[in-house]
Parts: C-alpha cells; sequence; structure tokens
C-alpha cells in the first residue's frame, strides 16, 4: 500500500518544514512514524513550541539546549528507536516542547546523523488557518522541502480569531475584514503573500501547498479552486499543491499542480 511520505513524493532523504495551520502536527508524526517503519533514521523537532508527544507517537524524547548533547544522546538511542522528537527545552506547565533555532537544526543536518528531520516551523493554536507574526515562521536554511499546511475547513467560517490564528494579521494580508467570510481567493493571496505563509522560505527549497481536512467534495472543490487561483496569483512560488486528508488514504490525495521539478 501506498505510504504518505511516497505520494508527497519525499525521497533520498533531506529536511522537511511544516508551515501553516491545520494538521502540521498529525503530518509530522505521521511522516516520521512511516519513514522509521521503511527502516530510515528520523528526528521529528520544531523551531517553535510543540504538545509533548506520547510514547505511542514518539518513544524517545531528547531534550537540551545543547546540539552536542541531543547528538550524543541520539547515537545511543538510534539502534533501538529509528524515530527521535528532540528539543531545547521543556514548559512543563503546558506540557510543551520549545525548539531549536534555525542555524541549530542545520547544525544537526550536517552531523548526517538523521536521514530525515522533520520541523515544525509554526504554531497555529489549534486553528485551520493562521497569517505569520513577522518573527515567523522560522525556517531552517537547509530545509529541502517546506509544506505549508491549510485546514479547508476555514473556508466559509467568519474571520475572528475564533478561526484564524492571528486574524488581524490576516485581514492586512487579504484584505478581509473581521466577520467576512473566509473565501478560497483570501487564502491564496495569504499563501502567495509576501507576508504570508510561505514567507521566508530558503530559495533552493521546493514548495508544497497541503489542503487538509478534504473529507468531504464541497471542502475538495475548495481546495480545487484555491488550486486554480494559485496558478494565476502565484504558481512560480510553488511546486505542487496537494489535496486530500493527513489522516487519510494516500491514494485519495489529488495533486493538482506541479509548475516545477519537484524532486
Amino acid at each position: 500500500m501506498m505510504k504518505l511520505y511516497e505520494r508527497l513524493g519525499f525521497c533520498d532523504g533531506g529536511v522537511i518544514t511544516l508551515v501553516g495551520a491545520g494538521g502540521k502536527t498529525s503530518l509530522m508524526f505521521r511522516l516520521a512514524r512511516e519513514l522509521a517503519e521503511a527502516g530510515e533514521t528520523v528526528l521529528s523537532t520544531t523551531t517553535t513550541k510543540i504538545g509533548k508527544p506520547e510514547t505511542d507517537t514518539s518513544e524517545a524524547v531528547i531534550i537540551s539546549s545543547s546540539v552536542q548533547t541531543v547528538l550524543d544522546e541520539a547515537r545511543k538511542r538510534l539502534p533501538g528507536h529509528l524515530h527521535l522528537t528532540a528539543a531545547w527545552g521543556c514548559l512543563g506547565d503546558q506540557n510543551k516542547l520549545t525548539g531549536f533555532s534555525g542555524p541549530e537544526i542545520d547544525q544537526i543536518h550536517k552531523s548526517g546523523l538523521f536521514r530525515w528531520i522533520l520541523v515544525e516551523g509554526d504554531g497555529a493554536a489549534r486553528r485551520s488557518l493562521k497569517a505569520p507574526a513577522p518573527y515567523e515562521p522560522v525556517i531552517p536554511d537547509c530545509t529541502r522541502w517546506l509544506v505549508t499546511l491549510v485546514g479547508l475547513d476555514a473556508v466559509g467560517k467568519a474571520l475572528s480569531d475564533r478561526t484564524v490564528f492571528r486574524s488581524r494579521l490576516y485581514a492586512q494580508i487579504t484584505g478581509l475584514s473581521q466577520g467576512d467570510a473566509v473565501t478560497e481567493a483570501s487564502i491564496a493571496r495569504a499563501i502567495v503573500h509576501d507576508q504570508g505563509l510561505m514567507k521566508g522560505c530558503p530559495s533552493t527549497a521546493v514548495r508544497y501547498v497541503f489542503f487538509n481536512k478534504a473529507e468531504d467534495a464541497a471542502l475538495h472543490q475548495s481546495g480545487q479552486k484555491i488550486s486554480d487561483i494559485l496558478l494565476e496569483q502565484g504558481a512560480q512560488k510553488i511546486d505542487a499543491v496537494f489535496i486530500g486528508a493527513v489522516q487519510g488514504d494516500p491514494h485519495q490525495v489529488e495533486c493538482r499542480q506541479i509548475c516545477r521539478n519537484c524532486v
């Protein structure tokens, strides 16, 4: 059976950074599980904050502000655990892990210890859509693939902090007003805008957009509509668009467009 990492065209190792909203953590740990099951060494980590994973999601978690200590501990554990999670620190009262800087991720990558490094590059407070603050996303220079996620269930919802993380910033870059319905056109603009979801992406990275939560025909059609708008607004910035469900069957994930070489 096809795996999701195969459907997304991930091969030969590298750093995958996930940004946006509506499924980053779920996608990160699904990819980590699949790649580890395929015999690959995988590190899941963040440049922001993520919830500390349960043992059934990641059996081994390394917490240290020293990259060298992380690497030393990883070498001890890798024979028994192909998938490790690492973090700079832990917010015990929130049960959250704090992340490394971009240069620290670069340093871990240069060690060659992990074939794959999966990085969550910004937060979204469990919303399905967001606009980035000036200081985010934090995307390591070594990123080979940038995957921007959007939860399609935000379409048609009223623009507010309850539905869109940093809704005022979203309004600024899309032209919507608070209380307006979130449109497909506004999502396309939020993706390609200079201050939008792919802000700070290294020029060498392959750029994907994953429209998540397309569990019914209407939401799938919304993903297709946004894809068509992206072709007009910013196709030169995007290599491939996928529409589907992070937790679903990879065979049902549709690839709507490929604008440059994705591998």
